[in-house]
């Protein structure tokens, strides 16, 4: 399972494989088919519920890193190099700040589109 299949899984609480079903399958192309239904999966309340268990401050509306910290996942480069591998990123992964917000946008593209009901203000600095 990636990257994707585990924040996935955390956060709409499904099975790792099912989860991977909804990463699409080649650049721009969307989900083959939504997790849950539009809306149904409260992502904040799910994601502060996680952050407050932390021994950190972490800000998952904003940041990759600290969203897959929150979920417990790897955060580290190689980590997040695999996560826009696995969801097609064309730029530079070496350049890891634009990486890093293309990939926090990408993963609240992917989570909205899967059922997850969003803050209006999210990613918004």
């Amino acid at each position: 399972m990636g990257f994707f299949g585990s924040i996935m899984s955390k956060i709409f609480g499904v099975s790792p494989a099912a989860a991977e079903e909804a990463k699409p399958a080649a650049p721009g192309a969307g989900p083959a088919a939504p997790i849950a239904a539009a809306g149904s999966v409260d992502v904040a309340a799910i994601l502060d519920d996680l952050v407050d268990k932390q021994d950190q401050e972490l800000n998952w509306r904003v940041s990759i890193v600290d969203m897959m910290k929150a979920l417990g996942l790897d955060s580290s480069l190689s980590a997040r190099k695999e996560l826009a591998k696995e969801l097609h990123f064309d730029g530079d992964t070496s350049d890891s700040a634009s990486m890093n917000i293309w990939l926090h946008k990408k993963m609240m593209e992917m989570i909205a589109a899967n059922g997850g009901k969003l803050p209006d203000n999210i990613g918004k600095h």
